[in-house]
């Protein structure tokens, strides 16, 4: 296993339990290759977090925000979501400290591994409640995920992606967006799809998921990125 003395300094944190902290960096698929590894996978780990991450996120909302529930329904959803932790585990370099099988290691699917990374930080909060308690979880949750909220109201990312960008579309061009499933493959319980987001003719962008649903979501997220908005 590496060198968890850099992962702490990156975390900005001191463990008690090292162990704990390498159990939340590794995915499942590492076990299935090494079976020797005793300490096992993140996932128990990554269920803690999860909670622990929902119940900080939304006494921070409630207690700092008179808004209405459906709004802050939204801001901790944008929060919390795995695109966001997904990036907040790059931010805090816990890739090359990621254990997964070789398989997992080398896919390229950039949904994928943000599913993985995103669990990574909620198992990483898994660990530091059982470690350190629920006040470094605080300081941990506001220092690397609550600070992104006045981006993420300043820029309405809570906005449905898809909502966001046909409002922007209809202002700008008066057009309604159109999404086209370009590719389609897999079996039904491992679905496959690319849909390409169209301006009348002009294609603006293309997003891949499991669902129709969310390859258009991600199509709609790719067109806002294209087109500044």
């Amino acid at each position: 296993m590496d060198d968890y003395k850099k992962l702490q300094k990156k975390l900005g944190l001191e463990f008690k339990d090292i162990n704990l902290l390498k159990i939340s960096m590794v995915h499942r698929s590492y076990i299935n290759e090494h079976k020797d590894f005793k300490l096992g996978h993140n996932e128990r780990l990554e269920f803690l977090g999860d909670a622990v991450l929902e119940l900080i996120v939304t006494d921070f909302l409630y207690r700092n925000y008179p808004n209405p529930e459906g709004e802050l329904t939204n801001w901790r959803a944008s929060l919390v979501n795995s695109k966001m932790l997904a990036d907040i585990a790059r931010e805090l370099g816990l890739e090359p400290f990621l254990h997964m099988s070789k398989g997992e290691s080398m896919d390229a699917n950039p949904k994928a591994r943000n599913y993985i990374l995103a669990n990574a930080v909620e198992a990483v909060i898994g660990a530091i409640y059982l470690d350190l308690g629920l006040e470094a979880c605080k300081k941990f949750i506001d220092e690397n995920i609550l600070v992104k909220l006045p981006y993420i109201l300043e820029h309405q990312l809570y906005v449905d992606p898809k909502s966001r960008f046909q409002e922007r579309a209809q202002e700008v061009y008066n057009i309604t967006p159109i999404y086209r499933v370009e590719e389609e493959s897999g079996p039904d319980h491992n679905k496959y799809f690319k849909i390409g987001v169209y301006l009348d003719s002009e294609k603006v962008a293309e997003g891949e998921g499991s669902s129709k649903q969310e390859a258009q979501v991600d199509a709609a997220e790719n067109a806002i990125r294209v087109k500044g908005w």
